[in-house]
């Protein structure tokens, strides 16, 4: 490592080129100055700022106004457990009558519309190109008849494992796990061969293993039947259409899994050890003329529950994330992670573009990425780095992000809204607020939306009176998962909004 002019830390390899994703030319450093690997770095609390916009500020319900008293637009998603596999394997909608009551309490609320989850698992269960859209033809009608708006979350991902899902979950379509009963390595593996089964690898994206096509081809093809039959509905009920980009539609690596086998705080696995991303990153490594770095992930990473001062890659040391071959890695994980986003979108864009282009007709295109706030506060940013984000403390990891969101019109879309700094573990050197303003910042930079979320239910007047504040620039909101238990909690925000 070299010595900046500033006094901070250079990594001798940030010139390195980039692999399968060429990014942009400027400097991955951040202007700060050098700070030890696992100590605290200044709070950022009451600095931060965020921008949620959609895509027209149209006339709408009030929920919540800033101190400028622009109206806010609040989204509420659907329960987790929404559906279900009735006896006959056939997807139903669950506690229709209740829905239904459900969607009025909202609207009487004042809650403009409702983020759905349009699952690849449903549409397309049985058979490749087999498309049944009818359930979601009877939902968007209720939503649309209780005089709400709907967001739509294309999910290409499974829930299965998720823990808050009580009735077994979506699968992935089922013909895609037959294949998946043959071949292990269609879906992300971990150092132990461990697989996660909820989302498809991207080393996959180019092979055409699904009965002929490619795991792109298929999003594209799904894509492409969505929109051609809900045509009629884009632009006046269904106002956003977000693309799932990975595990729980975010673009990430299944770095932290939910069913037990993480913990929160652990740093997380590496991903990358299914045959088709080994055979990239051995491709990637002879290139480099260092075909040694091509056999897996750093053997010095931990493991899943491993805390950032017991795995030597996230420390200083030749062996480090800041060697050489730290670097390589690192540089080929995210950057095939960017590739994976950049097709996609690419593709999203593309089968969209005649709608952004009418004013009549404009939908906002949306991708997800994971908000990952634990260890933020040390160099290394090891939770993040395990999740395909290389952001450390000396190189903005969001900027290539964001980059290839604006090249294709998308909006970033980051849960974990409604945490801050001083309610987070100490020893844990978390920091949401500085996660959602270093996003913020790129946003800004890119010229692109910021839409924001929360990760838990909250209600208290101290989280609302933060979103309210007249430093938080907040043009939409997506409450996650409420009931409707909580007609009583909604007027509160409703409330807020009216002081």
């Amino acid at each position: 490592m070299a010595m900046a002019e500033n006094g901070g830390v250079v990594c001798k390899c940030t010139a390195r080129r980039s692999f399968r994703f060429r990014q942009p030319k400027h400097s991955n450093l951040r202007n700060l100055s050098r700070i030890p690997l696992f100590t605290r770095r200044p709070s950022l609390a009451g600095k931060l700022t965020l921008l949620s916009t959609s895509a027209q500020e149209k006339s709408r319900p009030a929920v919540l106004s800033s101190m400028r008293h622009k109206k806010i637009p609040i989204y509420v998603m659907m329960p987790v457990d929404a559906f279900c596999i009735d006896g006959s394997g056939i997807p139903r909608i669950r506690r229709l009558k209740a829905l239904t009551a459900s969607l009025k309490a909202l609207k009487l609320a004042g809650v403009h519309g409702i983020a759905v989850e349009v699952w690849w698992g449903i549409v397309e269960r049985f058979s490749p190109l087999a498309y049944d859209w009818s359930l979601y033809e009877k939902l968007f009608k209720l939503i649309s008849e209780s005089g709400l708006k709907v967001h739509v979350a294309l999910s290409f991902h499974s829930n299965v494992n998720c823990s808050s899902c009580t009735n077994g979950g979506v699968s992935l379509p089922l013909w895609i796990t037959q294949i998946g009963d043959s071949n292990k390595h269609i879906y992300y593996r971990d150092k132990n061969g461990f697989s996660s089964d909820d989302y498809l690898t991207l080393g996959v994206d180019n092979l055409p293993l699904f009965c002929g096509r490619t795991a792109l081809q298929c999003y594209e093809d799904f894509m492409t039947s969505f929109v051609k039959k809900f045509e009629s509905h884009i632009g006046s009920v269904i106002e956003e259409i977000c693309v799932g980009l990975g595990p729980s539609g975010e673009l990430r690596y299944p770095a932290h899994f939910g069913d037990g086998i993480w913990k929160f705080p652990g740093i997380g696995e590496f991903q990358c050890y299914d045959k088709y991303m080994l055979d990239n990153l051995k491709m990637a490594a002879c290139e480099e003329g260092k075909p040694q770095w091509g056999e897996g992930g750093p053997p010095n990473a931990g493991y899943y529950n491993s805390l950032p001062s017991g795995a030597p890659f996230f420390e200083e040391g030749e062996e480090s994330f800041l060697s050489d071959y730290g670097c390589f890695f690192l540089e080929w994980y995210s950057g095939s992670l960017l590739g994976h986003a950049d097709a996609i979108l690419a593709k999203a864009a593309k089968i969209l573009k005649k709608y952004q282009e009418d004013k009549q007709t404009s939908i906002l295109l949306v991708a997800k990425i994971g908000g990952i706030y634990w260890w933020y506060q040390t160099v290394a940013h090891p939770a993040e780095l395990t999740a395909g984000y290389y952001n450390t403390a000396l190189r903005d990891g969001y900027d290539p992000v964001a980059s290839i969101f604006s090249r294709h019109g998308a909006a970033l879309h980051v849960s974990c809204l409604e945490m801050m700094d001083g309610e987070t573990p100490e020893s844990y050197l978390c920091s949401p607020e500085g996660l959602l303003q270093q996003l913020w910042s790129v946003s800004k930079k890119r010229i692109i939306h910021l839409i924001g979320r929360n990760t838990n239910e909250r209600f208290d007047r101290v989280y609302l009176s933060f979103v309210h504040n007249s430093k938080t620039k907040l043009h939409l909101m997506t409450v996650s998962r409420i009931t409707h238990t909580h007609r009583q909690q909604m007027h509160t925000i409703y409330d807020v909004q009216m002081c």
